[in-house]
């Protein structure tokens, strides 16, 4: 029994496995790394900020200093749209509303460029417009 679900499971998982390892969708790959990037970055923030995890200065500042650079990354990655990738949740107004697009990307850059790391009530603050910049960008482009 235990092999039937196991063998069936597998059987269910290979095609998302197949499309994840799909070399002829590099563009998909590049947008979902990037995205990743950013959020991983934005929930270390987010949860020093919240006192979730003890403050840590280097750490806030790492993460602060990946999230710029990803934010910078992300016109670059979602700018061939490629293949369609039915586990992406970019919508496809990214493409037809570019210049929205680019420019939100942009204000994530500044905002975390603008966020205190030195101390946890800088954090704080800081993510308050950090957060605003990624509900922006979400409500309209993410499904």
């Amino acid at each position: 029994m235990k092999a039937a679900r196991t063998a069936a499971l597998l059987l269910i998982l290979a095609p998302v496995a197949a499309l994840a390892a799909d070399p002829t969708q590099p563009e998909a790959i590049a947008r979902a790394n990037v995205m990743k990037e950013v959020g991983k970055n934005t929930k270390i923030l987010g949860e020093m900020a919240q006192g979730k995890t003890a403050f840590d200065a280097a750490a806030a500042e790492a993460a602060k200093a990946a999230l710029i650079a990803a934010a910078a990354a992300a016109p670059a990655a979602f700018e061939v749209q490629g293949a369609e990738d039915p586990v992406s949740e970019a919508r496809p107004e990214i493409w037809t509303g570019w210049e929205d697009f680019t420019a939100k990307a942009t204000d994530l850059r500044v905002a975390a460029e603008g966020v205190d790391t030195a101390s946890a009530d800088g954090l704080r603050t800081g993510m308050a417009t950090l957060s605003g910049t990624c509900k922006a960008c979400h409500s309209v482009y993410r499904e």
